[in-house]
């Protein structure tokens, strides 16, 4: 049985696996969470453009050791987004959807691995002792 952290240890150390995978992080010590985005497709041309970021969010709750794990891909587009060549694989099982999509435009493009940020701080959570929530749903 692995050895249960502390909430402040836990914290950091998901925050450091986040940096690790990309993601901005931003840590709340008093509401014990921490969040984190990335924008991971983008582009532009002269009459518009579109940007995909992935958040995501995680808040532990002490009493019963869970890390509340929250996360949404956010598209926005302004004018008319550049022409787009979308090739996308989903998986989905109740609120878990694990999702590759890759863009590939006149402007940019990028890709998006919906689900890697989930998976990797699940196993931290797991390897800290502490039960991992996924609230589907919901936005971070």
């Amino acid at each position: 049985m692995p050895e249960v952290l502390a909430r402040r240890e836990l914290l950091d150390d998901l925050a450091k696996k986040a940096r690790a995978l990309g993601l901005a992080v931003h840590e709340d010590e008093e509401q014990q969470e921490c969040s984190g985005e990335v924008e991971s497709i983008g582009a532009k041309w002269w009459f518009g453009g579109r940007k995909v970021t992935y958040r995501m969010s995680c808040r532990l709750t002490e009493s019963d050791r869970t890390v509340h794990f929250r996360e949404a891909a956010v598209e926005r587009s302004w004018g008319i987004p550049p022409p787009t060549l979308t090739v996308e694989t989903t998986t989905t099982s109740g609120w878990k959807r694990d999702e590759k999509r890759t863009d590939v435009s006149v402007g940019g493009g990028g890709s998006l691995n919906y689900g890697q940020v989930r998976n990797a701080l699940e196993q931290v959570a797991a390897a800290a002792g502490w039960n991992f929530h996924l609230e589907g749903g919901r936005m971070p």
